[in-house]
């Protein structure tokens, strides 16, 4: 597996255990519908949160979030609600990024909530 690859798997893995900690019940981990993958669904009492996770080993060349792009927003945006509609679910949505960042031997985790909105 590539380096950014590996980079990007623990990302994960660290995203779901903080979220864990935090209250959240992980429903999905890469989960996938047509082209979209989505990296973590989770839910917090009544809230489903659709989770991208960015992992970068510097910002030398921008924030993690920053990566985030609409197309990759779009197909979140209809894997989502397939996701929805087929789990019968009855909740409130919201999009998060969790963007990691490597400081010298530590990852620097941000939980950003409703991190960009759709129509």
């Amino acid at each position: 597996m590539a380096k950014h690859n590996e980079l990007g798997k623990f990302g994960e893995e660290l995203a779901v255990e903080f979220l864990q900690k935090n209250g959240y019940d992980i429903l999905e981990t890469n989960w996938t519908f047509q082209k979209a993958e989505v990296d973590i669904i989770a839910q917090k009492e009544n809230v489903l949160a659709i989770v991208e996770v960015k992992t970068r080993s510097s910002i030398e060349f921008g924030l993690p979030q920053d990566f985030v792009k609409p197309t990759k927003i779009k197909l979140l945006v209809k894997a989502i609600n397939e996701y929805i509609i087929s789990n019968d679910l009855e909740v409130e949505s919201r999009f998060d990024i969790i963007a990691i960042t490597k400081e010298e031997n530590d990852f620097i985790i941000e939980h950003i909530e409703d991190a960009f909105f759709y129509f």
